[in-house]
């Protein structure tokens, strides 16, 4: 039998997949998922054969999917995609399958006769090492150049501008319509709100954990569970900031290897 997860935001996409499935004998639809977060942790506790991972989800996308499981053992894979013809052509260089859509059902019964022997016969270290590089690949081209991201702000302090970099930033709150980071050295008040700002900084170095605070990912020293199963995201200087029920699993899912220490 194929294991086989459908990891997809729009509940009609699933639907439509997991009803096609109904005709193969040989597969069974071990979950379902609806964002990065819950696709990650399903793949995690499942270890399904075949993931029909949809490559725009909210939270975590499909390629934050499968670099977050740098290290396991992946499983086949299939991409349900309205990306464009650049993305087709690297699934296809990698020697991977996708679905774009609206599919029909004859493009869909070609992509699981190609899987079937797929996974009778793969080579899991061949999949594994297309599979990293598709991410390595389509990442680099979805994402800005490094430099592109702010790197420095100025900040009004009296009758001066004082420059900060962003690297130094520990965390960023919400202050009305405004946003205030807090370095070493204190807070400094910034005239644009946290979302405009949010959309200049590297997601690679900061994330949102809550509707009202950004953190830097190398100021988190643990995430910490409280009584009534909250989480908390503590700073190496000791800042302790909530993470929303909202954003939850996938700002643990971000965290990956401090996300698994916290108690449960």
């Amino acid at each position: 039998m194929i294991r086989a997860l459908i990891a997809d935001d729009e509940p009609l996409a699933r639907s439509a997949v997991r009803g096609l499935l109904a005709g193969y004998a040989d597969v069974d639809v071990v979950g379902e998922s609806r964002n990065g977060a819950e696709t990650l942790g399903a793949i995690r506790r499942l270890a399904p054969d075949l993931v029909f991972l949809d490559v725009q989800m909210p939270e975590l996308d499909g390629f934050g999917v499968l670099a977050s499981l740098e290290g396991h053992v992946l499983p086949s894979v299939v991409f349900v995609t309205a990306y464009d013809d650049f993305a087709v052509r690297a699934f296809e260089e990698a020697a991977l399958d996708y679905l774009v859509k609206p599919f029909s059902d004859e493009r869909f019964h070609r992509t699981m006769a190609r899987v079937r022997r797929h996974v009778a016969g793969a080579d899991t270290t061949e999949v594994t090492r297309a599979l990293a590089a598709l991410v390595e690949r389509a990442t680099g081209q979805a994402r800005p150049p490094q430099d592109s991201y702010l790197q420095r702000l100025l900040v009004s302090s009296g009758n001066r501008s004082v420059s900060i970099r962003m690297a130094d930033v520990h965390w960023i709150e919400a202050d009305d319509y405004y946003a205030r980071l807090h370095t070493a050295r204190g807070s400094s008040l910034v005239r644009q709100s946290l979302t405009a700002l949010e959309g200049q900084l590297d997601p690679a170095s900061f994330v949102r954990v809550h509707r009202g605070a950004i953190v830097n990912i190398e100021q988190v020293r643990e995430l910490v569970r409280g009584e009534r199963g909250q989480v908390d995201v503590v700073l190496l200087d000791g800042s302790r900031i909530s993470v929303s029920e909202r954003r939850r699993e996938a700002v643990m899912a971000r965290f990956g290897a401090l996300a698994a220490r916290v108690p449960r």
